[in-house]
């Protein structure tokens, strides 16, 4: 199975959640937050598309890519998970580097909140992310879905909340 930044993302957040998107059980095409992030994608910065690159590489689809100047830009609705997109971004950066494209950095873009942040990949996050990949590999492939994490108040905003939670009371 080809490991994507999607993959990497939801690892950071819940392996359950990872493992059922990653074995097919697609839960975001029914959640209005998913598409509000699809359409601030998409508005944002409309005149992007004629600058910059789209780049598709090892499983991993990277929608504005700035060749001239080896960025990545990554846009993020929220950063209430933003480790997670951090992660994400940075696997972007490997997956680049191990194809020959060396000095890539990118940038996490928060166009709601008017943020955005630089991110780099060190020895260590290198070091890191082969873990992950192993770590990651081996939830995809398990033939038991993880059991639900501790309940966090992210938890409420995912699109497999009702999946995970279903017949249980509010608290």
């Amino acid at each position: 199975m080809t490991i994507t930044g999607t993959h990497f993302n939801y690892y950071q957040i819940c392996q359950r959640k990872l493992w059922l998107f990653g074995n097919g059980i697609n839960m975001e095409h029914t959640s209005d937050l998913v598409y509000e992030g699809k359409l601030m994608h998409e508005d944002s910065y409309p005149q992007r598309s004629a600058k910059y690159e789209e780049v598709e590489i090892e499983g991993i689809k990277v929608d504005y890519y700035d060749a001239r100047n080896r960025v990545i830009h990554e846009i993020k609705k929220s950063n209430k998970v933003e480790k997670a997109h951090e992660w994400q971004l940075k696997y972007y950066i490997y997956v680049f580097e191990r194809n020959g494209i060396e000095g890539v950095t990118g940038i996490l873009e928060y166009p709601l909140l008017r943020k955005t942040s630089e991110v780099v990949v060190s020895d260590i996050d290198r070091e890191e992310m082969k873990h992950m990949e192993k770590e990651i590999g081996q939830i995809l492939n398990s033939d038991e879905c993880p059991e639900i994490c501790v309940r966090k108040g992210i938890c409420r905003s995912c699109s497999y909340y009702d999946f995970c939670f279903s017949g249980e009371e509010e608290e």
